[in-house]
């Protein structure tokens, strides 16, 4: 499966000047949301990775995924596993369960994103999981941006990358892009401005 021609056939692999939201800058952006947006697409490709998760024997109760941007994928994905779907968000800056959701001491929870990038939005979602006694088993997410290593990846896990080393991430390609401090910016330095698209910017 061609995951980038998949993105790039919906218009969600963008080029320009982006401020991510880990605050640096890339010349490119992973705009998931235009690929979920299609139902049938989005069923397809949480086949194939539900496909990687089950070929490497995890057991998983529960698929969690941290809102906004992974409800989609995450849904789809615990579909294709046959599991409950539950989700995290933030309430006053704090990824936080809530609407009824619980977790039984021991439940096995796989964590899933659109995108992983560093990993920081995952982990929020991990640590309120595991605060109600359930046990993150994995990570998940349709891209992987290249910071963390996925099983069968290519991308070397980064320093910056949150995730637990001991923890296995699936994901069906890396999106290695180049990132850059505000300050070391070379479109900055051209003049141009950083728009910030995404879940927390539009």
């Amino acid at each position: 499966m061609d995951v980038k021609e998949i993105y790039e056939k919906h218009g969600a692999l963008l080029k320009g000047h982006f401020l991510l939201s880990s605050g640096k800058h890339s010349e490119y952006y992973l705009q998931s949301a235009r690929v979920l947006e299609h139902p049938e697409v989005a069923e397809v490709l949480a086949k194939e990775l539900a496909k990687e998760i089950i070929d490497a024997g995890i057991k998983i109760d529960t698929v969690c995924s941290p809102a906004i941007g992974g409800l989609l994928a995450g849904y789809e994905l615990s579909r294709a596993l046959g599991v409950r779907f539950i989700f995290t968000e933030r309430v006053n800056g704090e990824m936080t369960l809530r609407r009824g959701f619980e977790v039984s001491k021991g439940e096995k929870v796989l964590i899933c994103e659109d995108i992983i990038t560093t990993g920081g939005s995952a982990m929020e979602a991990a640590r309120e999981i595991e605060k109600r006694g359930g046990e993150v088993v994995a990570f998940g997410a349709i891209a992987n941006r290249g910071v963390c290593k996925r099983v069968n990846g290519k991308s070397e896990r980064k320093p910056e990358c949150k995730l637990p080393k001991d923890k296995p991430l699936f994901a069906l390609a890396d999106f290695d892009f180049e990132v850059y401090e505000p300050e070391n910016c070379p479109m900055c330095k051209e003049g141009s401005k950083p728009i910030k698209p995404g879940s927390r910017g539009n």
